[in-house]
């Protein structure tokens, strides 16, 4: 398997940070021409990278530690009374692998999610072009699964199949089915299905802990935190 010293690595210049105010943000990006098996996604996961579009990268600041990759170990993990509610709620709901996101329906829920749930974020406001590179485009094992019920889309979940879990990659979901709770229903579906599919991890990404719109990452009890380059355990 590859290593980080075999790979042309690049980094951004600084730039402000979007989870931080006040903080400068640099990230490190391996070279994307390299090509990137499920075994090594699965090893760059382990050590902190995370995929968007067809970049594997993770933060790279002089001087600010406080991106923490985490991950959900599945078979710990039972969902407490609030989390039960939610699956119960969406008891009619089916998720299904689908080919293909880029059509419009896809899209229009994106630019809709993007540009009312996140207005203070670097995605906004949405653009077709934006949602290609960042969602559309590919890894060697990315899953694109549709949530419906009936016939009505619900959700959409870009998901990266591992070696040894699934990587949460990212979710989108219409805004006016609140009362569902969707973004937790697909976290929850995720833990669920590595369970069926005898994986231990689904990781989540970057908990930040002045971050408050990542805390909602450590109510999926137990997880893993990557802190100083090991994989510590919160009950």
């Amino acid at each position: 398997m590859s290593s980080l010293k075999d790979i042309k690595l690049f980094t951004t210049q600084s730039h402000p940070c979007s989870y931080l105010p006040g903080e400068e943000a640099r990230t490190l990006f391996i070279d994307p021409e390299y090509p990137v098996s499920t075994e090594f996604h699965t090893h760059l996961s382990e050590i902190g990278f995370r995929r968007s579009g067809a970049h594997m990268y993770r933060p790279h600041c002089s001087n600010c530690q406080h991106c923490v990759a985490s991950r959900v170990v599945v078979d710990r993990f039972s969902p407490n009374k609030r989390y039960r509610r939610i699956l119960r709620r969406n008891e009619d709901v089916t998720v299904s692998v689908v080919d293909d996101i880029s059509t419009d329906a896809y899209y229009e829920m994106y630019e809709t999610y993007i540009n009312n749930r996140h207005r203070d974020g670097d995605m906004y406001p949405a653009s077709r072009e934006q949602f290609e590179s960042f969602l559309v485009k590919r890894g060697e094992s990315t899953l694109f699964y549709r949530v419906s019920a009936g016939n009505k889309l619900l959700a959409v979940m870009i998901t990266d199949l591992l070696s040894n879990g699934l990587s949460a990659v990212y979710t989108y979901y219409d805004i006016n089915e609140q009362k569902r709770s969707l973004g937790n229903y697909a976290i929850l579906w995720q833990i669920e299905e590595a369970r069926r599919r005898a994986l231990p991890y689904v990781y989540l990404g970057y908990w930040i802990r002045d971050c408050e719109k990542m805390n909602y990452k450590l109510q999926y009890r137990p997880i893993e935190l990557l802190l100083n380059q090991r994989w510590i355990k919160l009950t």
